[in-house]
Parts: C-alpha cells; sequence; structure tokens
C-alpha cells in the first residue's frame, strides 16, 4: 500500500490491472480443476469404473454446493454485518472473552470484530467441508489398497478348488482344529462373553482380517447366497461393493450439515468445545471396530457351540441378527459420520491458525490442541487400516447379499426390467379402472 492510500480501498480505487490480474488467477485455477475432474472422469468411464465415477460426480455436486454456498456469503455479508440485535445478546456466547473496561468506541470495535468472526466462521463452512471431501477419498483409497492385497488370498483358494484330488477328499476334522476356531472361540459362559468383547476390542489395532477369517468369511458368503457357484470371485464383489459404498461417503448429507451448525455454535469461549467433540468420532470408531470384529467372534461360536466336528470345510451362517438392530447398512452411516466429523474437524483447526494465528483464543490453549491432533491424525489411521477393510467383509455376512453380486450390465437389464414390470402394472391397473368405469356408465345407461 502506498503512502497516499488509506487503508480500506473500495473497488472504485483499485487498479484495474490489480482486479484483471486477480481475476485471471482466480478464473485460471477454476478452469484448471474443472480440467482436471473432467479427464479424471473420461478416464474412470475408459477402465469401466462406474461406481467411482458416479462418486466423483457426487463430489462434482457436493463442490458446486460449497461454491454456492460461497457466493451467498460473498453477497449478504454486508447485509448480516447491518443487523441489528439488542446488546445483552451480543455480550453471550462470544468465542473470545471481552476485556471488562472498555470506551464505547472499544464497544464498537468488540462489535465490528464479533461481526466480522460470525462472517469469517460461516464463510469456514463451505472451506472446512471441501477439505473432508480429500480426507474421505484418502481414507477410501487407502482401504481399497489394502483390500487389494487379499488378492493373493483369492488366488490361492482358485488355484486350490483347480486341484481335483483336494476337492474330492471330503475329511470329518474336529473344530477346534480349525484355524478360524481357535483365533475366535474363547469358550463358553459369561465369562466368555465379556473376554469375546475385550479381546475384540484389542484386536482392531492389530489383526483386523486374516487369512483364515477371509478363507472362512468367503466360505460362508458363497455357501448362503452363491451355492450353485463354488469358484465365484468373492474378492471382486467385494471391491464393486465398496465403490459403491464409496459414492455414499464422499456425500455430505443434510444431517452432517446440521452437525457443522451445532459445531459452530458450541464455539463459546471456556467450554473447549471443539476438545470435548474430538472424543465423539473416537469412541465411535473404537466401538464400531469393537463390534465388527465381534461379529467374527459370534460366527466362530456359533459353529462351535453346535457342533464337535465338521465334514469338509468349515462354514459360517451369516445373519443381520449378529449387527446393530438387525441392519448391517448403519455401519456405513457410522463410518459416513465418523469420518466427516473428524475431517471437518481438522480443517477447521488449520482454518483458524492461517486466519488467526495459533496464539488466538479461538483455539484455546495448547494442552487442549495437541490432544485433539493426535486424536484426529489416530482416528484416519485407524479408520482407514483397520475399521474399512473390517466392514468390507464382515458387512458381507448379512442375511442379504448387494446387488454389486451382479456384473454391471446384469444391473442395468434387472433395473429395467423392473421399470418395465412398473409401467405394465401402470397400464394394467388404468386399464382396468377404464373398463370398470366403463361398464359402470353403460348399467346406469340401461337402468
Amino acid at each position: 500500500m502506498s503512502e497516499g492510500g488509506s487503508e480500506d480501498e473500495t473497488l472504485e480505487y483499485t487498479p484495474t490491472w490489480v482486479v484483471a490480474g486477480v481475476c485471471t488467477v482466480i478464473v485460471a485455477i477454476s478452469l484448471g480443476v474443472e480440467r482436471l475432474l473432467h479427464f479424471l472422469g473420461h478416464y474412470l468411464k475408459r477402465k469401466h469404473k462406474k461406481p467411482l465415477f458416479e462418486a466423483l460426480q457426487k463430489v462434482k455436486e457436493e463442490l458446486m454446493l460449497l461454491g454456492f454456498i460461497s457466493l451467498l456469503l460473498t453477497v449478504f455479508q454486508g447485509a448480516i454485518s447491518k443487523f441489528c440485535i439488542p446488546e445483552d445478546v451480543v455480550v453471550s456466547m462470544l468465542p473470545c472473552k471481552r476485556p471488562k473496561a472498555a470506551s464505547s468506541e472499544g464497544e464498537h470495535s468488540n462489535a465490528t470484530t464479533t461481526t466480522s468472526h460470525f462472517q469469517g466462521s460461516t464463510a469456514s463452512s463451505p472451506a472446512g467441508t471441501a477439505s473432508p471431501l480429500l480426507a474421505k477419498e484418502f481414507s477410501a483409497g487407502y482401504c481399497s489398497k489394502k483390500i487389494r492385497q487379499w488378492k493373493h488370498w483369492e488366488d490361492s483358494i482358485a488355484e486350490q478348488e483347480l486341484n481335483s484330488e483336494d476337492v474330492l477328499k471330503i475329511k470329518i476334522t474336529h473344530v477346534q482344529q480349525h484355524t478360524f476356531i481357535r483365533e475366535h472361540f474363547l469358550g463358553i459362559g459369561k465369562d466368555s462373553v465379556i473376554r469375546g468383547w475385550v479381546h475384540s476390542f484389542f484386536e482392531q489395532f492389530y489383526a483386523s482380517v486374516t487369512r483364515s477369517d477371509y478363507v472362512t468369511l468367503r466360505l460362508g458368503f458363497i455357501m448362503t447366497h452363491c451355492r450353485g457357484n463354488p469358484k465365484f470371485n468373492f474378492h471382486r464383489y467385494m471391491m464393486r461393493a465398496l465403490e459403491d459404498d464409496f459414492k455414499k461417503v464422499v456425500g455430505v448429507s443434510w444431517y452432517l450439515w446440521i452437525f457443522v451448525v451445532i459445531f459452530l455454535l458450541l464455539n463459546v469461549n471456556g467450554w473447549h468445545a471443539y476438545f470435548w467433540i474430538a472424543f465423539i468420532p473416537f469412541i465411535l470408531l473404537l466401538a464400531l471396530g469393537t463390534k465388527l470384529k465381534h461379529v467374527t467372534i459370534q460366527l466362530a461360536h456359533e459353529v462351535a457351540e453346535k457342533h464337535t466336528a465338521v465334514e469338509g470345510e468349515l462354514v459360517v451362517r451369516p445373519s443381520d441378527d449378529h449387527f446393530w438392530f438387525k441392519k448391517p447398512h448403519i455401519v456405513l452411516s457410522l463410518i459416513h459420520f465418523i469420518l466427516f466429523q473428524n475431517s471437518f474437524e481438522i480443517a477447521f483447526f488449520f482454518w483458524i491458525w492461517v486466519q488467526y494465528g495459533l496464539e488466538s483464543c479461538i483455539m484455546g490453549k495448547l494442552r487442549y490442541i495437541v490432544p485433539r491432533l493426535v486424536i484426529g491424525v489416530f482416528i484416519q489411521v485407524l479408520c482407514s487400516y483397520s475399521t474399512l477393510p473390517l466392514y468390507a467383509i464382515v458387512t458381507q455376512m448379512g442375511t442379504s447379499f448387494k446387488k454389486a453380486i451382479f456384473d454391471e450390465h446384469v444391473q442395468e437389464r434387472l433395473v429395467g426390467w423392473a421399470e418395465s414390470v412398473k409401467k405394465k402394472k401402470g397400464l394394467r391397473a388404468a386399464s382396468e379402472e377404464v373398463s370398470t368405469q366403463a361398464s359402470s356408465h353403460t348399467e346406469i345407461q340401461l337402468e
């Protein structure tokens, strides 16, 4: 700023080359990102990754919504700053404590600062929800990479099935000889129930999915849903199902926006709400991982308590009874909330750091900042490394299977067939209604 210029220059007194230069940079960055997303969409289409392409479209929709919110905030921030509200309301629920002694001019300055903070906090909503989209994509991407490592288990099973001698050789084995039972069956009684939950809690950190888990759960799924196709590629099905679920995870649902508003509302001085809110996804994630591991224990107990010996391979029985409220899809909703809440809080932390500095009263004291960051990183790593892979395989142990069991062209044909059936039923009902009205009209004329 030159010496003759004021601190608050308006557009009327801003050089045109500055305005044109800033607009050029913003437009160039926007077009570059748009072209990048466009080429990424074409790449996914060429690779026949329809679920990932639909997930990319979902990301575009969310970015468009965030851009619209930013536009509304920019247009109406002047009008919002001119709202008149009672003074006693202004001094309540402040993010920072006001000085006790202040002149009338200082009070006006504080009011302006509060309004500016309101505008900045509201503007952080779109900025803070763009970063969670990237963080969720990172978690899902790392999970997919980990699940792809299970492909050699699927290949080894397929090679064993090609050996006719092993297939024809059916032997009776004791249940306790199976690795899956030895790892998960902890005895019978109340003590075993408590030990089972404790064992599930700690096992999610070091052995989320083992080879015996994969082999046993895979066979249980095939014998329940694909008995006529023993060579069913379970790994391919699981990857397609995970890609379908990824479309839901990258979105921002309405209840997540409610959480954003509550998150901003509780930013009150002295409450340390950001610190306590960080424990919500932390506790939910630990409970979710424990529950998913405990499902495998329940499957092992069902077999071990009913049989002492089995003929052939060990087969577990999938059921919705093993999940909360007998609804496996609740797990995906919880993962969606955990990832968004944790990612949004981390993004909001860095936004406050850049906007106000690390010493800001909004940031809080150091003893509250460090645990928040540690918890956030721990949640992101644990969810990618353990919880999401567990979700991918354990939720297949429900009573029903997902639509990903069919190839894409089969899914399209089934959807088309269902729509044609609905149309035929609608036409049939309409024709019956018309014929009924015509017959009643004829009866009236005869009378």
